[in-house]
């Protein structure tokens, strides 16, 4: 776990809290992607630390078109100015984005596979990863070759790797222990 998502951790609680006490966790959700989507952008980067650039101004540029500057939305993106938290606000809407995937009972779930999914697959693997964990699962697929063969399925704690590749890397430790 990197050092920003450490920090971010308790923003994303907090927010993430103060969404579902207010019965807003889409609301926050989105509001929190499209501030993430400016704190990405290099422009933006460039004028988070600039000193002549700061207080309202840097807080606005965060707000979603129609937030109000006075909106508990707007208070904590202002909490995280304050704080010099805002290079890490990417990573408090990634924590947002888990915690509310948690709360609804949905997994994220990475696969990597030497070629791509095809539908019919993509379909049975989420029922099976479902009745497997017991949750929602919200399943993306990459492309990577150097598994050779099969796949990866990265589950946030659970890794199952059922690739060619690390078929190969066990046999070889198995053989040479």
């Amino acid at each position: 776990m990197s050092s920003a998502e450490s920090l971010a951790r308790p923003y994303a609680r907090a927010a993430f809290d103060q969404a579902r006490q207010s019965n807003a966790l889409a609301e926050w959700s989105s509001k929190l992607e499209f501030a993430a989507t400016v704190a990405r952008d290099p422009q933006v980067q460039s004028l988070i630390g600039n000193p002549a650039f700061g207080g309202d101004k840097l807080v606005s540029l965060f707000l979603p078109p129609g937030e109000k500057s006075d909106s508990v939305f707007a208070n904590f993106i202002a909490t995280l100015a304050a704080n010099r938290r805002m290079p890490i606000l990417a990573d408090v809407a990634d924590g947002f984005a888990a915690l509310k995937r948690a709360d609804e009972g949905v997994l994220k779930v990475n696969v990597r596979a030497a070629v791509a999914l095809e539908a019919n697959q993509a379909d049975a693997l989420k029922t099976a990863l479902a009745k497997r964990f017991g949750r929602q699962i919200e399943l993306t697929s990459s492309i990577d070759e150097s598994v050779i063969g099969g796949a990866i399925i990265d589950a946030g704690d659970t890794v199952i790797d059922g690739s060619v590749r690390g078929r190969l890397e066990r046999l070889a430790q198995t053989l040479t222990h």
